[in-house]
């Protein structure tokens, strides 16, 4: 059973950073790419970050810049380095790994990150 947990979120102020993880476990077959999807309060679920597995990466507009997604495949854990926070970032970050055929169909619990000014 395929098993996502994220780490590494917190309170911090604006301008302030933060760096998650993301630990993959129970996966017989590898996946071929992951993603950070994040969650306000009364928002939808968006992307934030995403990485495939030949290492190319791709970001929502409002995070270019000032987040890096990396990933350690060796170890199936994956990272989002987030710099000058802003308010706006304030959400429930989520992990999520997806596989051909089955698409990002795997998540993690979230972790809090909130962004004060």
């Amino acid at each position: 059973q395929v098993r996502l947990v994220e780490s590494g979120g917190g309170l911090v102020h604006t301008g302030g950073s933060l760096r998650l993880s993301c630990a993959a476990s129970g996966s017989t077959r590898p996946f071929n790419a992951m993603a950070w999807f994040r969650q306000a309060p009364g928002k939808r679920r968006v992307r934030v970050a995403n990485i495939d597995d030949d290492g190319t990466t791709d970001y929502a507009d409002s995070v270019k810049g000032r987040f890096t997604i990396s990933r350690d495949s060796a170890k199936n854990t994956m990272f989002l380095q987030m710099n000058s926070l802003k308010a706006e970032d304030t959400a429930v970050y989520y992990c999520s790994a997806h596989k051909i055929l089955e698409g990002y169909a795997f998540w993690g619990q979230g972790t809090q990150v909130t962004v004060s000014s």
